[in-house]
């Protein structure tokens, strides 16, 4: 590759990196301008049926039961709650955590129906539902 060939290589290289640098500068800027939603934790849940009622846990270690929120809409079932974090000791380190704390989240999509909660019972970190109604 002859010198003026080289120059010409290095030139655009240059540019192109330059771009791509701005590209990124400005990425950055709008990322910080929009509004970003802390992170949900999606606890798992089981769904078990029995007759024409659905009886569903969802395991939520941590949360208490007063900051539990139960929607039933026509979509599904709507499980929101949060769980303030652990409270450490001055000087302590994590060496691993696991348990999720936070906000919590989970939408359960249900068989077409319409659904009457029966039972809202919170013991041992797991909330249990029982829904009571016509499956269409």
């Amino acid at each position: 590759m002859n010198s003026q060939r080289r120059k010409s290589w290095m030139w655009a290289e240059a540019c192109a990196r330059l771009d791509e640098a701005e590209r990124r500068h400005r990425r950055f800027f709008d990322l910080l301008a929009v509004p970003s939603a802390p992170p949900v934790w999606e606890p798992p849940a089981n769904i078990f049926s029995l007759g024409d009622e659905l009886h569903v846990s969802i395991a939520l270690p941590g949360a208490r039961a007063e900051d539990v929120v139960v929607q039933i809409a026509s979509s599904g079932l709507l499980i929101e709650t949060t769980v303030p974090p652990p409270v450490f000791a001055v000087g302590m380190h994590v060496v691993r955590l696991e348990i999720p704390y936070g906000r919590m989240r989970r939408r359960i999509d249900l068989p077409p129906g319409r659904y009457a909660l029966r039972e809202n019972r919170f013991e041992n970190g797991y909330l249990f539902l029982r829904l009571a109604g016509s499956i269409l």
